[in-house]
């Protein structure tokens, strides 16, 4: 049984929770006792519950192999809650780098598909699988035959029969779409 206590076995009266037992015990009683206020607290600097709490957990997670050292200090919430924190800045400055670098790559105005891609798009999307993965690989991703039989683990004469019908059956879907236009 883990004794809870706010001060240090000192007796500091610092009001910082700590436990007197075992290091898991301690590591334990602290994430019990401060969870919950350290995500209120990122909540609020965050604006997201979620993140928030992934946040939290992140911190404790990387404070859990370092607990023996950190259980010493006068307040060792206060390292997870600075790591939290760290992270929140760390993923908005990624986020803002990344933001700042889309912005010079995208160009000012892009097209948007075209009719006969939204036809092409919906007739593959209407094949079965297999038949699809195949169309996809050998004419999108320029595999051969003999790569998409060794990928997807079955006989070239296979993958040619999925070729054939895929091209087969997207030819007829094609072909309904345009004498019902």
């Amino acid at each position: 049984m883990v004794a809870f206590a706010t001060d240090t076995a000192e007796g500091t009266g610092d009001g910082v929770p700590r436990a007197r037992g075992s290091t898991d015990e301690g590591f334990a009683v602290c994430y019990a006792a401060s969870f919950q206020a350290l995500v209120t607290q990122l909540f609020v600097y965050t604006g997201d519950l979620a993140l928030a709490h992934d946040l939290v957990q992140e911190a404790f997670c990387r404070a859990l192999p370092r607990w023996e050292k950190l259980s010493t200090y006068d307040d060792p919430v206060a390292w997870v809650r600075r790591v939290a924190l760290n992270l929140a800045r760390n993923r908005w400055h990624r986020t803002r780098v990344a933001l700042r670098h889309l912005r010079r790559q995208r160009p000012a105005y892009v097209d948007g598909p075209n009719p006969d891609r939204v036809a092409a798009v919906a007739a593959l999307g209407k094949l079965p699988d297999r038949q699809r993965r195949a169309l996809v690989l050998h004419y999108l991703a320029d595999l051969t035959v003999a790569d998409i039989a060794a990928q997807e683990g079955v006989p070239v004469g296979t993958v040619k029969s999925w070729l054939h019908r895929g091209r087969t059956a997207l030819a007829a879907l094609l072909g309904e779409e345009e004498e019902g236009a």
